[in-house]
């Protein structure tokens, strides 16, 4: 078999559990990136490494979307280069099982598909000394934390790789950004990662790909790529606050209980309107919820003493409406036609109308991960998940744009002071 070369970050998936790596002390490793980076192959025999160098008689998982995506992805590939290194196998494929022999170490290896829900029940019970995730990303949360789970031999860890998928995703929330929370090791690669790839074939990947697709299959990024309401929108697109000075100021407001209370502060500067400051806040991440004069205090911090037109509030909001007129705020029921404000939106963000500033962070994530229902082909909905800057900036621009559009005057009037 002809190798080459390991790259710098392979050779690291490949020893960072070896003493004196730097790495040792980890519990974790997650490998994440690009199609076709090498990441597969290079986790893949170091999770047998691993494994062989370290325990003698133990019992080892090894999970893959299927069984046969498993075998056919990684065992196939690895199986074979164990053997050149002077390990022995045998599979019984009737069990899902792979014996491995090295130096007098023989460990049991049980192969495991985690395709639904259902999956995990097939793991519980048994105790491992590590187990190796194949795509990760793509087998349910519930059979990954109890393939996790099994995980209770003194010196055992946890070996995931994966492509990306969307921001949202919860291996992504839960593994990825809180990595050094979990004292796991986090390697991301590219196609450069990848030595056995030549310059012409990582540039006719790159030609393949486009837009966001381009962004997670050739980067290796956590974008959403399947159905997003506003797959135009790029980082590119988003600036600084003017300076000033601006002629209106609005705020704009999706509410929630136990969902999640997005508002924004926009401001009119030469003809654009910029969204340039927000306020979100997630009751369920918080884990506990605010009354209406919390919300309310809020917004008026929100507003920093600027002289509001008016607060455009989510219609169903009714008690939070009184809320806020009893404090001397002007109350706009918002406009909530959803198709008909999501054309609106986008038009007014291609042509640079409506510009979300970087201090919005939250507006900005959920521009990535705001996406249409394909559940039903044929109807255009949209899911109802990471929606509420998404709701509060298009309450915004129906109702203050739209009626501009269609010949509605918005007058300014001085805020009543209690």
């Amino acid at each position: 078999m002809k190798y080459q070369a390991f790259s710098p970050k392979q050779r690291l998936a490949l020893t960072w559990w070896m003493p004196g790596s730097g790495y040792a002390d980890f519990d974790a490793i997650v490998c994440d990136g690009a199609v076709r980076s090498g990441k597969t192959l290079a986790m893949g025999l170091g999770f047998f490494l691993w494994s062989m160098t370290s325990f003698d008689g133990q019992r080892f998982g090894v999970c893959g979307k299927t069984i046969a995506s498993l075998r056919r992805n990684v065992l196939s590939e690895v199986l074979p280069r164990l053997e050149e290194m002077g390990m022995r196998w045998k599979e019984k494929r009737t069990e899902n099982l792979v014996t491995v022999s090295f130096h007098g170490r023989r460990n049991q290896f049980y192969i495991f598909g985690g395709r639904d829900e259902s999956s995990a029940s097939l793991i519980q019970g048994i105790t491992f000394a590590g187990v190796l995730l194949d795509e990760a990303a793509l087998m349910p949360r519930s059979f990954v934390e109890q393939a996790c789970a099994r995980c209770s031999v003194a010196g055992s860890r946890l070996w995931f790789n994966c492509n990306p998928a969307g921001p949202s995703h919860w291996f992504y929330q839960n593994w990825i950004l809180p990595a050094a929370e979990r004292n796991c090791l986090r390697l991301h690669f590219t196609m450069e990662d990848n030595p056995s790839l030549t310059s012409a074939i990582r540039q006719r990947y790159a030609r393949l790909y486009q837009g966001v697709f381009y962004q997670r299959f050739i980067l290796g990024q956590w974008v959403q790529a399947e159905g997003r309401v506003y797959d135009f929108f790029t980082a590119e697109m988003t600036r600084p606050a003017p300076a000033g000075p601006y002629e209106g100021w609005y705020i704009s407001c999706d509410y929630g209980t136990v969902n999640p209370t997005s508002m924004g502060l926009w401001g009119l500067c030469r003809g654009v309107w910029y969204r340039v400051a927000e306020y979100y806040f997630d009751s369920r991440r918080e884990q506990r919820q605010r009354t209406d004069e919390e919300y309310a205090r809020a917004l008026g911090e929100l507003a920093g003493g600027r002289p509001v037109t008016a607060v455009i509030v989510d219609p169903s909001a009714a008690s939070f409406q009184e809320t806020l007129r009893r404090r001397g705020w002007r109350v706009v029921k918002a406009e909530n036609n959803v198709l008909s404000g999501i054309r609106l939106t986008a038009d007014c963000l291609k042509e640079g109308r409506v510009v979300i500033c970087p201090e919005c962070a939250n507006c900005l994530r959920e521009m990535e991960e705001y996406v249409w229902d394909l559940s039903s082909p044929g109807k255009d909905r949209v899911k109802k998940e990471h929606d509420h800057a998404m709701d509060d900036m298009r309450y915004f621009v129906s109702t203050v744009l739209g009626r501009q559009e269609a010949g509605f005057a918005a007058c300014a009037v001085e805020r009543r002071r209690t």
